[in-house]
Parts: structure tokens; C-alpha cells; sequence
């Protein structure tokens, strides 16, 4: 529409060039003519863009609202459910009184299931570094008896390793091990116990 626009306009300062050169009235009346068409033209076009704009105004004025109502919803939501959780929390206090008084003081236990609790660390997470001795470490180094890693995981086991239960683990050699950054597991001492081995053998 502007390209259209454009033309007329040029259209008509041509006209009333010619009618300056010739002295005809005619010409300059046409221009005239012309550049009132391309007025209306313009009217028209920014009428027609004012009607566009404003339905896409109200849908955004709507989807605001909207996004708006949705957030407080939730916000009610989140509040009615901390209300229950704490009024749950309340109700449980009770209870978890009683059951703390049930449960035994931290001196009543024996001192063997003490020991056994803390020598064996559990084997869902990730198990503790071995402590092996200067001795151990020199003789496993020069050894390239096969020991096991899990992916993910920084240390590396023998395969009877109670924490590797069903995981997938990647065989390597103990020196191959130690050079990419494995270290052994606190659990299975794999230091101390392929050290042993190779000491009886030898």
C-alpha cells in the first residue's frame, strides 16, 4: 500500500511540474487530484492497521489475565497445602513423642553391633576412600591384577565387593586404575587385600 502511495505522490509532483512548464491549469488540477487519492490511500492504510492491532491487544490483555488468575490459583493451592501439612505435622507429634521414648538410648546399645555399624559403611551410596598403607600401594602399583569400576563412581573394588551387588562395573587393571584417578574402596580394601595375596604367593 505504501509502494502505491509512493507512486501517486511522485505521480502528481510530475504533473505539477508540467503544469509549471506549460502554464496549463488542467495539469496542476490532476495533480491535485492525485495527491488527494494517495491522502485517502494513507487514511485508509492506517485505519486498517489500528483495526488489526486492537484485537491483538485484547488477546494479550486476556492471556495476561489469564496467566494471572492461573498464578493466584496456585498460590491457594500451595497455601492450602502447607496449611495441611501443617496441621499433619501437628497431629504426628504426638506419636513421634511416644515413639522416641520407645527408642533406645544411644548407650544401651551393645558395643559389638556399635562396631559392626560403623567398620561397614553402607552400600547404597558412594563408599569411602581405603587408608592403605605406603608398603601396600608400592607393591599394587607395579601389579596389574584386574579390579573393577562403576561409571560415575571414584573408586575401585575387587569383585567381591559387597557395595557393587547388581551394578555394572568395567574391568581394569589395578595400575590402569590408579593412573586414571581411581582410588580404593574402604569397603573391600582392595590395597590391603591384592598386597596380601601377592605377599603369600611370593
Amino acid at each position: 500500500m505504501l509502494y502505491i502511495v509512493l507512486v501517486l505522490v511522485l505521480a502528481a509532483l510530475g504533473l505539477l511540474v508540467a503544469a509549471l512548464i506549460t502554464a496549463n491549469s488542467l495539469w496542476a488540477w490532476i495533480s491535485i487530484g492525485v495527491s488527494v487519492v494517495a491522502g485517502l490511500l494513507l487514511l485508509f492504510d492506517l485505519l486498517r492497521r489500528r483495526k488489526k492491532r486492537a484485537p491483538a491487544e485484547e488477546e494479550s490483555d486476556d492471556s495476561a489475565e489469564d496467566i494471572a488468575e492461573d498464578n493466584s490459583d496456585d498460590d491457594s493451592d500451595d497455601a492450602d497445602s502447607d496449611d495441611a501439612e501443617s496441621a499433619e505435622g501437628e497431629e504426628k507429634k504426638p506419636e513421634d513423642a511416644e515413639q522416641t521414648v520407645l527408642m533406645p538410648a544411644a548407650g544401651e546399645l551393645g558395643e559389638e553391633e556399635d562396631t559392626e555399624v560403623s567398620s561397614e559403611p553402607e552400600p547404597t551410596g558412594d563408599p569411602g576412600e581405603e587408608k592403605s598403607a605406603p608398603e601396600d600401594v608400592a607393591i599394587v602399583s607395579e601389579l596389574e591384577i584386574e579390579v573393577v569400576v562403576v561409571d560415575e563412581y571414584p573408586r575401585y573394588h575387587v569383585t567381591s565387593c559387597k557395595w557393587l551387588e547388581t551394578r555394572d562395573t568395567i574391568p581394569l587393571g589395578i595400575g590402569e586404575a590408579r593412573q586414571l584417578g581411581f582410588t580404593p574402596c574402604a569397603l573391600c580394601t582392595p590395597d590391603a587385600e591384592i598386597a596380601e595375596q601377592h605377599r603369600e604367593k611370593a
